[in-house]
């Protein structure tokens, strides 16, 4: 009985004290007043169930990453030099209205805006899926591959057999996933891609120091395809029935994928080579051919982040629609933004900006999809036009500023994306494909029903106090 006793105060003082320096922690971190009183409280008040929590999901940063990056630019310093030199041709000098957004882009990314480029559209999954594998069909010496969510089914065999093909016939493949996007992939789609030469890793966002065993809460989101440096993918597809097939819950999904040839790809490669690095801490050595001109997009790719300080999402975004003089469409299918964000967005409205924002009417996570509601009423206000997508789940995430600026990636309107996950998106700077970007836009508009405060006002009380609701728990949505 003494025993027993002993431990439970033992136990008691331990989680204490641990609650009492966690606490601290979160006064000295937290990105909001609000986040640091209440995790404080809870962390003394109910430090056995808060402190569990804290170490997971109070992290703001992902330890380890970049200084593996620092130590493989150290060691493979000759490779990466090589990499850097073959983009210097290719710089963009900035001139023009857009100089200083672009440059200012180009300073957070740490990668090019280079000229020279060709960026294509892919519209939902069939178009993407044939584009990526025709690519790899056509592959002479590499792919390098990496999907936030891979699923054992009839699409992504369709990839796996051109991926498994291509290494049999010599072309060097390396395959990345993020082992909690994709916890239901089999292992035996893995040993297939292994068996036939493929080189599969999942990120492993846990290894490395034992205090990252906590880092469960970070996801790499991130979907690229290279194809010998010369041909690159990035956009919101997972690889996965739903983008191809209608399902009975969510009918046709919408997304928007982009086929990128010229030199920006190789800006897209030194993303996934330091992503293939953090989780394999090897250096994939690859000797791309010389680039060559291919169209007349300027383009830049930008990778965010747990590993940065300045929270480069919220920069991004807000130098973006700060930009916009008169028109800033955004379809994101989550909008749970953050309140800087937020501020630019209605301050474009009431400069007289045409804002329009294309949301999903069908939700894939109920939480983040009630929270959105919380933010129309006040944007409709403002004279921001809000649409619902209707004839199945809008997934893309896209930006279109004015005529001659444009965005395609991965980075979602909500906390995981902007600083959580790790992202990435193709900047586009050309008129010609901004006009597309305009049209495809277009005709999701003429899908969807605009949003109206009369419209709103029909729903329950319930439903808002749970809009309001939901909106509250912003930072972890």
């Amino acid at each position: 009985m003494a025993s027993y006793a002993l431990v439970a105060t033992t136990t008691w003082i331990v989680f204490t004290v641990a609650g009492i320096t966690a606490a601290i922690h979160a006064v000295l971190s937290s990105r909001t007043s609000e986040g640091a009183i209440a995790w404080a409280i809870s962390l003394v008040t109910f430090p056995y169930v808060s402190l569990p929590c804290y170490l997971i999901f109070g992290r703001r940063r992902f330890l380890g990453y970049r200084s593996a990056l620092e130590e493989a630019l150290e060691v493979h310093a000759e490779q990466t030099a090589s990499i850097a030199e073959s983009l210097v041709p290719f710089f963009l000098d900035f001139k023009g209205p857009r100089a200083d957004t672009l440059r200012f882009l180009e300073e957070i990314s740490n990668l090019p805006f280079t000229h020279g480029n060709r960026a294509e559209l892919l519209v939902d999954g069939e178009a993407t899926f044939r584009a990526i594998i025709e690519a790899i069909e056509n592959a002479q010496d590499y792919v390098l591959m990496q999907f936030y969510i891979v699923r054992d089914d009839a699409t992504s065999r369709r990839v796996l057999d051109a991926l498994t093909a291509a290494a049999k016939r010599g072309v060097k493949v390396s395959f990345l996933y993020d082992e909690i996007g994709s916890w239901l992939l089999t292992s035996r789609y893995l040993r297939e891609l292994r068996e036939s030469g493929v080189a599969v890793s999942s990120f492993r966002s846990t290894k490395g120091h034992h205090l990252n065993i906590f880092q469960l809460n970070f996801r790499n989101h991130r979907k690229a395809t290279i194809v010998d440096g010369r041909v690159g993918f990035i956009g919101g597809i997972n690889l996965g029935d739903e983008y191809v097939v209608p399902t009975r819950r969510y009918g046709k999904w919408r997304d928007t994928h982009l086929r990128i040839t010229g030199p920006a790809v190789m800006s897209l490669q030194l993303v996934f080579l330091a992503d293939w690095y953090w989780a394999t801490r090897t250096f994939l050595d690859l000797q791309p051919r010389p680039q060559v001109p291919c169209g007349e997009d300027n383009v830049m790719v930008l990778p965010t982040g747990p590993i940065y300080t300045d929270e480069r999402s919220i920069l991004f975004m807000i130098e973006m629609i700060d930009a916009a003089r008169h028109r800033l469409w955004i379809a994101t299918p989550y909008f749970v933004p953050d309140p800087a964000v937020l501020a630019v967005i209605r301050r474009a409205a009431l400069r007289h900006v045409d804002v329009r924002i294309l949301l999903p009417e069908k939700a894939d996570h109920f939480a983040v999809w009630l929270a959105a509601f919380a933010y129309v009423p006040e944007l409709i206000d403002d004279g921001v036009r809000v649409f619902s997508y209707m004839p199945g789940f809008m997934h893309q995430k896209v930006m279109l500023i004015d005529d001659d600026l444009a965005s395609v990636g991965t980075i979602n309107f909500d906390n995981r994306s902007l600083r959580l996950n790790f992202e990435h998106t193709a900047v586009v700077q050309n008129k010609a494909f901004a006009a597309s970007v305009a049209d495809m836009l277009l005709e999701d508009f003429a899908r969807s029903k605009r949003l109206t405060i009369e419209d709103l006002a029909k729903r329950s009380q319930l439903f808002w106090f749970g809009a309001r609701l939901a909106r509250l728990f912003e930072p972890v949505l």
